[in-house]
């Protein structure tokens, strides 16, 4: 039984499943308190000599961690706070980290005091003033809001992403900033405020604008500040996760201090290069401010690491799943991040189909063309693994990204190793006017690459529609590609053109089912009104011009499109003296 070979991914997954349920349908205290009496029961057999009990001990185990993920999700959950506020305080607040800016505002979450409460919100605060830091506290008239969910299912939900993360309000500064320096820092916040001042210090430097907000997104994992052009590019031709720190960034780290530690020490002290080496990157994580990805990869790779030391053989999928665990029992919210999602999909993907895809590629029988084609294979099986979540989520796809990792991620960590130690002069003030003008030369080249391969259009495909069924298809075809490439013969072959075909039978089966339905919309963007009518796989949309037009075809057109599996889609513009539309009896006002 698959059980008593990967038991702790199975158990795990009983646990993910667990927090799902509860998620979806929230139970309460009761419910909960009931449940965990009977995990406790489940636990106490397992104690007991008995050879019913022995024979369903699997079927317990799996109960048993459903269990603990309800209950644990349950207590994890914060209550929406119902706070009295004025929508125009005085407010008090330090900062907790910066956000990506937008046109307007730059943001940032930060700790708030109103009177005697005191809660998270997001603060926005003009691009205009300056940037604020860990060092103070600050005193404004502030704007408060609660985020609204969205109008329609296919709009992002950004009010319910802020409550996985216990914000409930949005703060817009609308006056002069004072500020008063704070005595209190936390050792976290100490750090944070030194992560900043090297970030001021990169800003500083004598390099392009692009590669200096590329060096802090790479290292420092900073993007508030890059340029919508820059990572336009990095989206369209499938390289965003070289942009984005990642478990490659953690690795490459990894096996820059292992390689410095062994190559000054003796064989024999390998342990101790392990250990300290591993201690680095987790100052590493600490320095960058624990994002999400970097811990989730300090945890895999020390998992993994802890089992070469203690003298058992590796196994990745108990590394992957015993980081997953300590991850959620931390916090159960992880699990609906984007980010957790693809980490851990890209390493049962590695896992999966690195091996068989390895064997396609040419003999690897010298240490350079090791270190090549294993990238490359690497790249290709997580991209493979990552592609029914990436679709489902952003629902975009390049085939230009196929070739884009095949030529930029061999050379991703010498761009690490070099991004790294740029970094380490510029915090350590060491300014070296060659070394900056040979680092911006070969990234300016690096993102013109990029960008020449964002620049295919005819293979960039967006608006693509697809849903969780049609998710788990491209899984199962996923699984059978695993045993058509280790061995092509006739039921391997077979057992994928069927999960193809299931695909596209499922597929056609949704989008006659949509294309069923008609639909008249009205959509509210800021203070305009945009209407849809589809009528089949047909929709045409009409609304005022506006200089907001990419924001709305962002925001409110592509997703319709891939909601509704659109097929012909039209923009229109109303006359501009038009004040109202009528429709089946009904008046709708433009504004």
């Amino acid at each position: 039984m698959i059980l008593n070979k990967q038991p702790l991914l199975i158990v795990v997954l009983c646990f993910i499943l667990g927090i799902f349920f509860q998620d979806k349908f929230f139970l309460k205290q009761n419910s909960i308190i009931v449940i965990l009496f009977f995990s406790a029961i489940i636990f106490g057999f397992f104690f007991l000599k008995s050879q019913l009990l022995f024979k369903i001990r699997n079927l317990l185990l799996m109960i048993f961690f459903f269990g603990l993920g309800v209950s644990f999700h349950f207590y994890n959950i914060s209550d929406i706070r119902k706070i009295n506020l004025k929508t125009n305080e005085t407010v008090i607040f330090k900062i907790s980290k910066k956000l990506n800016s937008n046109l307007k505002f730059k943001k940032y979450e930060a700790s708030i005091v109103v009177g005697n409460k005191v809660f998270d919100a997001i603060v926005n605060v003009e691009k205009a003033k300056n940037e604020l830091d860990f060092n103070h506290y600050y005193k404004a008239k502030a704007y408060l809001a609660q985020p609204k969910s969205p109008e329609y299912d296919f709009q992002f939900d950004y009010s319910k992403y802020l409550k996985r993360k216990n914000i409930f309000y949005q703060c817009y500064i609308n006056g002069e900033i004072s500020s008063g320096e704070r005595s209190d820092l936390s050792f976290t916040e100490k750090i944070k405020q030194k992560r900043l001042e090297t970030l001021q210090k990169i800003s500083n430097s004598e390099m392009s604008f692009r590669s200096r907000e590329f060096l802090k997104g790479i290292i420092l994992a900073d993007r508030t500040e890059i340029d919508s052009e820059t990572v336009q590019d990095f989206n369209r031709s499938g390289l965003v996760h070289f942009l984005a720190i990642s478990g490659t960034h953690i690795v490459v780290i990894f096996g820059m201090f292992y390689f410095l530690m062994m190559r000054f020490s003796s064989v024999s002290l390998k342990k101790y290069a392990i250990v300290i080496s591993l201690l680095f990157i987790w100052i590493f994580a600490v320095f960058i401010g624990f994002g999400n990805s970097v811990v989730r990869s300090c945890i895999m790779i020390s998992v993994y690491f802890i089992y070469v030391l203690l003298q058992r053989k590796p196994d990745l999928l108990h590394s992957m799943a015993l980081s997953a665990f300590i991850i959620l029992m931390i916090d159960t919210q992880q699990i609906f991040d984007v980010g957790f999602q693809l980490s851990f999909i890209a390493v049962l993907g590695i896992y999966w189909l690195n091996q068989p895809i390895l064997k396609y590629l040419p003999r690897q029988n010298n240490f350079f063309k090791k270190l090549i084609y294993n990238t490359i294979s690497i790249s290709v099986a997580a991209q493979l693994a990552t592609l029914p979540l990436v679709l489902y989520y952003f629902h975009q796809f390049s085939l230009i990204s196929i070739v884009a990792n095949f030529i930029i991620v061999p050379f991703s960590e010498l761009i690490i190793i070099f991004s790294f130690f740029m970094t380490a002069l510029i915090g350590f003030n060491v300014d070296i006017g060659t070394i900056n003008l040979i680092y911006d030369f070969i990234i300016n080249i690096l993102l013109k690459v990029i960008h020449w391969f964002a620049d295919f259009d005819a293979i960039f495909f967006e608006n693509i529609p697809l849903n969780l069924a049609e998710v788990f298809v491209l899984f199962g075809i996923i699984y059978f590609l695993k045993f058509m490439l280790d061995k092509i013969n006739f039921r391997t072959v077979s057992n994928v053109i069927l999960a193809v075909a299931v695909f596209f039978i499922v597929r056609v089966s949704f989008n006659i089912i949509e294309n069923q339905e008609d639909e008249f919309l009205v959509h509210h963007y800021k203070k305009e009104n945009i209407i849809s009518m589809k009528k089949g796989n047909r929709v045409i949309f009409w609304m005022k011009s506006s200089d907001d037009k990419d924001k709305i075809q962002q925001y409110i057109i592509n997703p319709y499109v891939s909601s509704r599996r659109i097929k012909n889609l039209e923009i229109k513009n109303f006359p501009a003296s038009a004040k109202m539309v009528r429709f089946k009896g009904e008046i709708y006002e433009l504004k």
